[in-house]
């Protein structure tokens, strides 16, 4: 985990102090390839410790990851690793089929310049491990609806981002598909380049009912 803070640390400038912003990314990363687990408790000293930082950051990491849904806070137990059961996993993707198809075909039809989301597509596909290709298709995803013209659209489907890296990652442990839709994206993305709206939501819509058809196939989406 100290390697992920030094790296963070040097290349992610950002709102945050460099070093808030290492803690926070180390822990995300930790949690997204397994090494802190569902349900594990999270001790600020153990990780200060780990990390070789003060608590401070450590307790700031906590907040904003409670805030995205990745671990969860209780004032008894203290943090930990959030666990997500099926029913919680088809819950975030029922709220992706909603929302996420028609916020890019909006987004297709107002805006021109794809180049953030060609660059996430060529970090997804030089990725070192899961954590870092569930992220960068995080970020895929985001371009593709950002631009919808909706900030609370854009709002809600932020929301479920983390999560739905979580349940992504955990996925893909079980049943390796990120080629499959690395190739799925890359056609939404074509599509987008093409300013094919209907094309962008329908594509959008069948990469999420692929993946809950793969994963929850007692689900009918």
């Amino acid at each position: 985990m100290s390697d992920v803070l030094l790296s963070a640390g040097r290349s992610r400038p950002g709102a945050l102090p460099s070093r808030s912003e290492a803690v926070l990314e180390a822990i995300k990363h930790a949690i997204l390839t397994g090494e802190l687990k569902p349900g594990q408790a999270l001790v600020e000293t153990e990780l200060a410790a780990r990390l070789g930082v003060s608590k401070t950051p450590v307790r700031e990491a906590f907040k904003t990851l409670a805030g995205t849904g990745l671990i969860v806070m209780s004032t008894y137990k203290g943090a930990s690793v959030r666990e997500i059961d099926r029913a919680h996993a088809r819950s975030i993707y029922d709220m992706r089929l909603l929302l996420e198809p028609v916020a890019a075909m909006r987004a297709v039809a107002g805006h021109r310049d794809w180049s953030a989301a060609r660059r996430a597509l060529d970090t997804a596909a030089t990725a070192a491990d899961a954590a870092e290709r569930s992220l960068a298709n995080r970020v895929f995803h985001r371009e593709m609806y950002l631009a919808c013209g909706n900030p609370l659209l854009v709002r809600t489907l932020d929301d479920l981002r983390d999560q739905t890296a979580l349940v992504s990652a955990a996925a893909w442990a079980q049943r390796p598909s990120w080629k499959r839709e690395a190739a799925e994206h890359q056609a939404i993305l074509t599509a987008a380049e093409q300013g094919a709206t209907e094309e962008v939501r329908d594509l959008m819509r069948n990469h999420i009912a692929s993946f809950v058809a793969r994963n929850f196939p007692e689900v009918e989406a």
